[in-house]
């Protein structure tokens, strides 16, 4: 007599241990850990593998639709559930998996929110007039567009003030230790997010003045000797938002503005997308297609001035 199947809660969390910790970054593993037991086991978990059909699978995005999750956390718990059903018809455990044959949500683009004209202008009088190093990276990452657990992993041997470029070639996270959040150093968030950043010239007097004073290895520095962690950042960020009146944007908006003045000075798409460290330049210009818009009506106006009257 043959052995039952699993149920998934025991594959997911076999296939979790032995197949993806030791393949993936430690965010990505936390990742799915928390999709799989908040969100896909409670549901599925009790189901022998090979039990998950398509109507089964399709019920369960079903649900997640009605209950108003967003249709990137019900693409990621396919996602998850793909993966994990794929190894096992790999391992000879099942002998079909049936992920590809559901209907999804449409994916929605986030909409890309940005710092106007004006209130660029106010964070960088601030930040200029206030003369402190923490309140620096905000100025550094609207002039370069670095990812935010990029900025706070930045040292100094990774500027070149004379070259005047920045090396990416890490980034940094918060994760839940035994004495509350700790900062984690590790690679980028992908291949190509490692990386050379040209920065502009009159970004290097304030980090000379920067560098002669500082008292750490981190550019931005923090209370302690890793620097500044990201939650404390982004609270600092949201507090100097309101200290100044600026309506609250996440610190990720910084790196919007910067794309999006990049593009309003006629920066090329393919140049845009290597400095920000996108996989591809399709990327950026769907990302971005609106904020081209003004840059694309100036071209046609320069066009038109060609019809004589």
């Amino acid at each position: 007599m043959e052995e039952p199947i699993m149920v998934y809660k025991q594959w997911c969390s076999e296939w979790l241990n032995c197949y993806v910790k030791s393949q993936v970054k430690e965010r990505t593993y936390e990742k799915y850990c928390h999709l799989a037991k908040a969100h896909i086991l409670p549901e599925l978990g009790e189901y022998h593998l090979n039990e998950l059909s398509t109507a089964v699978l399709q019920q369960f995005v079903n649900t997640k639709m009605y209950q108003g999750y967003a249709s990137a956390t019900i693409h990621g718990m396919i996602s998850l559930l793909k993966l994990s059903l794929v190894k096992a018809v790999e391992l000879d455990i099942i002998d079909k998996e049936y992920s590809n044959y559901l209907t999804r949500p449409k994916q929605q683009l986030k909409r890309v929110e940005c710092f106007s004209i004006y209130e660029q202008r106010k964070l960088e009088n601030f930040i200029v007039f206030i003369d402190k190093p923490k309140y620096f990276g905000v100025l550094l990452t609207l002039y370069t567009g670095i990812r935010l657990g990029e900025l706070l992993a930045l040292e100094w041997s990774d500027l070149d003030m004379r070259k005047c470029v920045i090396k990416v070639s890490k980034s940094c996270h918060d994760s839940w230790g035994e004495s509350g959040y700790v900062k984690v150093i590790d690679t980028p968030k992908t291949h190509t997010s490692q990386r050379i950043i040209p920065m502009p010239k009159q970004l290097v007097p304030y980090l000379k003045v920067m560098r002669r004073n500082a008292e750490s290895k981190y550019v931005i520095p923090g209370r302690t000797d890793y620097g500044s962690g990201v939650r404390t950042y982004q609270r600092f960020f949201e507090k100097m938002l309101l200290d100044l009146g600026i309506a609250h944007k996440g610190f990720h908006s910084l790196r919007h503005t910067f794309a999006t003045r990049a593009l309003e000075c006629g920066m090329d798409v393919k140049t845009l997308s290597e400095i920000l460290g996108h996989a591809n330049p399709t990327i950026t210009l769907n990302r971005y297609a609106h904020s081209m818009f003004d840059h694309k009506t100036s071209m046609m106006n320069r066009v038109g001035k060609l019809l004589r009257r």
